[in-house]
This record gives structure tokens, sequence and C-alpha cells, in this order.
């Protein structure tokens, strides 16, 4: 057996960007809430045309996060309610060159709208994109895996809704997420049991019964981040991992 060891640095140029998968909620055209996600077209080389995932280039003095938070204010203008890293793709011949891609998924609170002045970016329903650039298909299928296995057992669904929601809203964004209804009166009983919803005094009121409005336990965390990014509780200690969610809604 011959053992060769590379002594030299390699001489390719291996080029690290930064992508972001942001998903929110919007109604289709029967009444029902749909995951979509923003995508911007592409106006140069490759792929000229075709739409892609925001993103752009890691700055050599920036740290991974700031860059997704950075690339989305400039090619979208938007600024999620909840970011994670998903994954690094970086297949040779994905791209021209050598292309490492840092992605991260993001959550944007229902309704959220795009800047006014935004250009070539348009919300696109996950379950019907066109052909996107590069592996960005590739991609959103991965992060549409995520986030349906993580609502399970997370509180992330929370990041969807706004300040004040009812239980059915709630109970919608589950639904658009898992893409299948759940029954409403065991959804109910096990949420309001879960001890991440707080009620407040205001209704929703309308055609229907006065639903109560709650709003979402802060100090119960949307997600457990792990070690390597707790988040410090008022007292500056860690906060504890959520309980399952409902069995009901596990993946």
């Amino acid at each position: 057996m011959v053992i060769v060891t590379r002594t030299s640095a390699p001489t390719d140029t291996i080029r690290v960007a930064v992508s972001t998968v942001i998903f929110s909620l919007r109604r289709d055209e029967s009444g029902r809430l749909a995951v979509v996600l923003p995508l911007v077209r592409r106006t140069r080389d490759p792929h000229d045309g075709l739409w892609a995932l925001p993103g752009g280039w890691l700055d050599a003095a920036e740290n991974l996060e700031a860059a997704a938070s950075r690339t989305l204010a400039e090619t979208t203008g938007l600024a999620p309610s909840y970011l994670e890293q998903l994954y690094a793709f970086g297949d040779v011949g994905r791209a021209p060159g050598r292309v490492v891609s840092i992605v991260y998924w993001a959550l944007l609170r229902e309704g959220a709208q795009l800047p006014a002045d935004a250009h070539n970016v348009r919300w696109f329903d996950a379950a019907h994109l066109p052909a996107l650039a590069f592996d960005h298909n590739h991609i959103v299928d991965y992060a549409l895996w995520r986030l349906r296995n993580k609502v399970g057992y997370s509180r992330i669904a929370h990041g969807l809704l706004p300040e004040l929601f009812t239980l059915s809203d709630l109970r919608e964004v589950y639904e658009a997420i898992l893409e299948r209804d759940l029954d409403p009166a065991n959804f109910r009983r096990q949420v309001e049991n879960s001890g991440t919803l707080i009620p407040t005094d205001a209704f929703r009121t309308g055609s229907h019964r006065p639903a109560r409005l709650y709003r979402y336990n802060h100090d119960v965390e949307l997600a457990d981040r792990g070690p390597l990014a707790p988040e410090p509780d008022r007292d500056g200690g860690a906060v504890s991992a959520p309980s399952a969610l409902p069995e009901e809604v596990t993946i």
C-alpha cells in the first residue's frame, strides 16, 4: 500500500456562500393556509432568469448567522422571527467553481410583507415550486422535511404566528405544515395543557362565537438549540428544553 500525503495547500479556490430558506404562511384561493417562501430571480449567469434562494457570499470577518441575516436583508428586506442553521451543501459541481453553501432556515410571522422597493423577489407556494437555480429545489425539500419533523417535538409553529392568536389559528398552522387535518377538540385539550400558551382577556369577535386570544409563553423556547447556543433566562441561567408536543401532532 502506498500512502500519499499532501504537503501543500490545495490550489483550487473554495468559496463559501450563505443562503436561507424562509418559511411563512399565506391563504390560498380556497382560504386554507399554505406554507410559502420568498425567492429571488437571478439576473446574471449561471441560471440567469431562474428563481433561487436569497443568499450571498460570506465575508471573511463575518459570523455565519450574521451573514444569513445580512444577505436576507439585502436581497429581500425581511427580518425573520426565528433563524437556525440547516445544513452545509457542498457537492462537487453544484455550482461553477467550488462553492460550499451554509444554509439557514428561518420563519416569518403570517402576513409578513415584502418591502415596496424589493426587486426580483416573489412569494411561492412551497408545495408548487418551479425549477430553481443550482440545487435549491433539493435544499427546500430538505428544509420542509426539517420543519415538519421539528414541529412535532418543539414549539416552532409559534414563530409563524402573530403576537396574539386563537387556538384555531394555532391548529391551522400545524395543519398547514403537516398537510393534514387535526381533531379540534383533541388539539385544544392537549395544547391548553402544554404550558406554552398564556390566555389573555381579549377575544376575537365575528360571525361566530367569540374566541379567546392567547399569546406565547416567552419563558419557553421555540426550539431547543442545544449546548452550542443556550438561551439565558432572566436570571442569567439556561432555559430548560421544552417538553414534547402532543402525540397527535408528533411526526
